[in-house]
């Protein structure tokens, strides 16, 4: 039999199929937030990058729990798509999308502006924004993009946010990071943009390790004011984070996810889990996986010494001169 016919066999195509089902049933962890009873009437959200990918599952599943809602999105366009769709979906019109561009700490300093104006709590703060594979570029803070997008101008808004959030404790940060932080480097001169090599996701890695440090230095500095924070893996998600790619990689990383890998809405599991689990109340400076298990970050990511030091750089490369 010639190997043409091998893979022209009907048992070929259906044992593919099988094959495929398989792996995909295996992508599902065992916390299912359609069986979480928690409800969040009363409480405030926010979700950067809300208005794709699993930013928008974790504030459409927010907004089903009864949650005032706020999408905070760099695009208008999008953000206003995403948001009548979510107040579809959840029946909930207490929905709102605010703009916001993380690598702009002008932008990120006058959405927090309004918040602190128009809101008078905030329970939950989501820091899902993020980018992968964007060329070199120095923003007019002086900062390299990826930097700037993924850990500095969350790291401000956060920072910016948390006297708000005390005062309404219990509350929660949860900040999205990825295992690919195991491959990230810390070198406080790439802040600036200098000692960078960009091949592929180099630059994303280092600041997914920067997101755990400081989550971990913050949750040492909130202990006794009822907020927490915990940073965590996603899983490997077919979202628009490969828009910067080039068509090839995006080929193939959508080739292979269909069987490896998660969709946005399961991707979003971790990071709700994280944000309205009764199991996660009280847990502080945590990890988690994909499957919202507990698990160690990197030694990087462990040593509270490069913690406050990292924490307070941050500071400082966000500080209005």
């Amino acid at each position: 039999m010639a190997w043409t016919d091998f893979f022209s066999h009907p048992l070929w195509a259906f044992s593919t199929l099988v094959f495929g089902l398989v792996l995909r049933s295996q992508r599902r962890g065992p916390w299912n937030p359609r069986t979480c009873p928690v409800e969040l009437k009363g409480k405030t959200a926010i979700v950067t990058g809300a208005n794709t990918g699993i930013g928008k599952f974790i504030a459409l599943d927010f907004a089903r729990r009864g949650a005032r809602v706020i999408l905070a999105c760099r695009n208008e366009a999008r953000g206003s798509v995403a948001l009548q769709e979510i107040r579809r979906l959840s029946g909930n019109q207490d929905v709102h999308l605010r703009l916001l561009d993380t690598s702009s700490l002008a932008s990120v300093r006058a959405f927090a502006e309004g918040i602190l104006r128009q809101e008078k709590q905030l329970h939950i703060l989501v820091n899902n924004a993020g980018a992968t594979g964007l060329s070199r570029q120095i923003t007019p803070d002086g900062l390299e993009i990826s930097f700037a997008t993924n850990h500095l101008g969350p790291f401000l808004l956060t920072n910016l946010l948390l006297d708000l959030m005390k005062s309404s404790a219990p509350a929660r940060i949860v900040n999205v990071s990825s295992f690919n932080h195991w491959r990230g480097e810390v070198n406080f001169a790439h802040f600036r943009g200098d000692n960078l090599t960009y091949t592929m996701d180099s630059i994303y890695n280092h600041t997914k390790l920067h997101n755990i440090i400081c989550t971990n230095e913050l949750a040492r500095r909130l202990q006794g004011t009822g907020v927490t924070a915990n940073s965590l893996h996603p899983g490997v998600v077919m979202t628009e984070v490969m828009r910067n790619y080039s068509w090839l990689v995006r080929f193939l990383f959508n080739m292979v996810g269909i069987f490896f890998f998660k969709s946005a809405e399961e991707g979003a599991v971790s990071t709700i889990y994280c944000a309205v689990s009764e199991d996660v109340e009280g847990i502080t400076g945590k990890y988690f996986d994909s499957d919202c298990s507990l698990v160690l970050p990197a030694p990087l990511a462990r040593d509270p010494a490069l913690a406050a030091k990292d924490f307070d750089i941050c500071e400082r490369l966000t500080a209005k001169l």
